[in-house]
């Protein structure tokens, strides 16, 4: 993780190049399994960004997934600062659904906040 930090927030890569800010993300999203509570960490931070290319990452790349194999440790955090953070709203609402969160229950829980969030964050 401390070779992404030393990235970020950096810049977007020029378009159609290897943007070396999301292979450090995915590189700490290796950690989701094993050692998902500095991944949260590092998830919470900068899911905060202004640079929505930096937020899209921290979505795709490692909130959905901590979600997809931690949902049930982790959403009520996710809930949390989504609602007291209007661009973290905005990363939790570029999150698809993967594993955990296909479940009847926990997508529910999901959609419901996402639905919340869309009210404030449009």
């Amino acid at each position: 993780m401390e070779q992404a930090e030393a990235l970020l927030p950096g810049s977007a890569a020029p378009e159609g190049e290897i943007d070396p800010r999301w292979q450090a993300i995915i590189a700490v999203g290796e950690f989701i399994e094993s050692d998902p509570d500095p991944v949260w960490s590092f998830a919470l931070r900068w899911g905060s960004s202004e640079d929505e290319d930096l937020r899209a990452a921290i979505a795709t790349c490692l909130l959905e997934h901590l979600l997809e194999q931690h949902f049930d440790r982790f959403i009520s955090r996710v809930e949390q600062a989504a609602h007291s953070d209007e661009r973290f709203a905005r990363t939790v609402r570029a999150c698809w659904k993967f594993g955990q969160c296909e479940d009847r229950s926990r997508a529910a829980r999901l959609d419901r906040l996402n639905a919340s969030l869309a009210r404030r964050t449009g």
